[in-house]
């Protein structure tokens, strides 16, 4: 048990930042925020960097647990600028739970701000694949959760940090857990399915951001794409004109992009190449609820949807 609190469940003991104290003494909390902690409904409070984390999170807290996200939806999470509001969640939170793997560049400096935050890095245990070719190369690329199996040591990792909060809850929580595991175990089978459709030739996946090489590697796919992370989104012509290499002689016929980027560029790269533009992905933030991709698994089959439509023969030829 001492080695799960050491290895899952790390306390970071950092400083209260001083604009942060300068922040509570002269303006006050905002109106509605209690300054008591564990004030809603009495459960303990789990902050998640980002929305499909919250979706993951609330997934195995069930009831026992508010989960509550510091980015909205639709919000670029890489360079995200944390506002006093999200401090003021921080400091009533329990938890905090972070992807890791170099992914919020922010957090550091936020749960700084912040103070004493129990944290828990979902990505902790998984062998990360590295980016390669960039300025970036041999930095993690952060988007494990994007592949169904990697998703499933998240909830891992989800499942005993609830229990050290909320020790009561064990074996809901473990019930949760295997129950949402097998919905991920579901989707896998669904996406090999889907995926194998397309023509091996064609299992080439164009995007703006590398975000799908977890995916991309656990389904029998190759990657390309106009940068590596949202974090350095700059379109340099050396990058786009190596994209568009890529997309003619593999003779590419559908790209992507991102909802939380500007599809600009990669629209100029279609025009360029004869590809068609097929559509926005969901990675780093869920759609608003209603939309195409308000939970993770939506997510995934929305995306593989578009991927299935824009390089499988049958329906690339309907473009």
């Amino acid at each position: 048990m001492q080695k799960i609190i050491q290895s899952v469940f790390r306390f970071k003991r950092l400083p209260v930042a001083f604009c942060f104290l300068l922040l509570l003494s002269s303006c006050g909390l905002p109106k509605g925020i209690n300054q008591n902690k564990n004030v809603d409904h009495g459960k303990p409070i789990v902050l998640t960097t980002f929305t499909i984390l919250a979706d993951m999170a609330s997934n195995v807290a069930g009831n026992r647990l508010l989960v509550k996200s510091i980015t909205k939806h639709g919000a670029e999470i890489h360079g995200y600028q944390p506002t006093p509001s999200d401090l003021v969640k921080a400091s009533n939170a329990d938890l905090l739970v972070e992807n890791g793997l170099g992914l919020e560049l922010w957090a550091k400096k936020f749960t700084a701000a912040a103070g004493d935050i129990p944290t828990i890095v979902l990505s902790d245990g998984i062998d990360p694949l590295l980016i390669e070719g960039d300025v970036y190369s041999g930095k993690p690329n952060p988007h494990a959760w994007m592949s169904p199996l990697r998703a499933m040591h998240y909830v891992d990792n989800l499942v005993s940090a609830f229990i050290l909060l909320d020790p009561l809850g064990k074996q809901f929580f473990i019930q949760n857990g295997e129950r949402y595991k097998a919905k991920l175990k579901k989707l896998d089978m669904e996406l090999r399915e889907t995926l194998s459709l397309i023509p091996k030739e064609r299992r080439v996946l164009v995007s703006c951001e590398g975000a799908f090489t977890y995916l991309a590697k656990d389904y029998g796919m190759d990657e390309a794409y106009l940068w590596p992370v949202n974090a350095e989104s700059q379109v340099t012509p050396r990058r786009m004109l190596n994209l568009m290499k890529v997309i003619k002689e593999r003779q590419i016929p559908t790209i992507f992009c991102e909802s939380t980027v500007s599809s600009k560029a990669q629209q100029e790269v279609a025009r360029a190449t004869g590809a068609v533009f097929g559509g926005i992905f969901y990675v780093d933030s869920l759609s608003k609820e209603g939309g195409p991709a308000s939970t993770l698994l939506d997510l995934q089959r929305h995306n593989v949807h578009l991927i299935q439509k824009g390089l499988a023969k049958e329906f690339s030829q309907q473009l």
